[in-house]
């Protein structure tokens, strides 16, 4: 049964968010790190360098767990890992290798367990179903899950990817090297959370300056 908050209560609570600077502040505005975040791209669109890039900001505000389910341990996936300069965020993020859902239920059941998930990708979890996605997130309200998705004519692929779309405080897609970032956390007055993310700016240039 749902909780009953009064209106003087509601009007006086703080919540707490992330300070995020830069471009990413641009970008994201200052979004409270729980919940559910979907980011969905196109092969060869950037998507996985984008990731990364996220990845290892956010271990400015947490512990990242990165669960890569598609790809695994593999040479390609270390090329991206590397690029990014992985390596400066020490311990504040760990490489999860193919964990099923149980397995990471039983992880966020310890002490010390990442406060950030990346789920990469969510078509890879097998058996996922939207009832599984919402005891997640009721179970660990104060962890935040990016999940993964491919792209299909400019939508998430499948049900379940765009049911967490619909669900997310954020909806990022990747395109030709940008993130097209949607946010519930934007301010316009403060310029935040309005302008796309460039995830590199040559790949971008040499194809969103042909479309202007």
């Amino acid at each position: 049964m749902g909780k009953t908050i009064t209106n003087k209560n509601f009007v006086h609570m703080r919540f707490k968010t992330a300070e995020f600077d830069g471009p990413w502040l641009r970008s994201f505005g200052n979004p409270e790190l729980r919940g559910s975040w979907l980011i969905y791209g196109d092969s060869g669109s950037g998507k996985t360098t984008f990731n990364m890039q996220l990845a290892k900001y956010l271990t400015r505000f947490g512990r990242v767990g990165y669960n890569t389910i598609e790809q695994g341990a593999c040479e390609s996936f270390q090329n991206a890992w590397n690029r990014v300069g992985m390596e400066e965020a020490g311990n504040q993020i760990v490489l999860i290798e193919k964990e099923t859902l149980a397995e990471l239920r039983d992880r966020l059941s310890k002490r010390r367990s990442p406060d950030i998930l990346i789920i990469d990708s969510v078509h890879y979890w097998l058996g996922f179903k939207i009832n599984d996605y919402m005891k997640l997130l009721a179970d660990f309200p104060q962890k935040l899950f990016i999940f993964i998705a491919h792209e299909r004519a400019g939508e998430p692929k499948g049900d379940m990817a765009k049911y967490i779309r619909y669900n997310s405080d954020i909806k990022i897609h990747v395109e030709h090297f940008k993130a097209f970032v949607t946010t519930r956390f934007a301010n316009a007055e403060r310029g935040e959370g309005i302008e796309d993310y460039t995830i590199w700016q040559e790949g971008a240039n040499k194809y969103w300056l042909n479309k202007v």
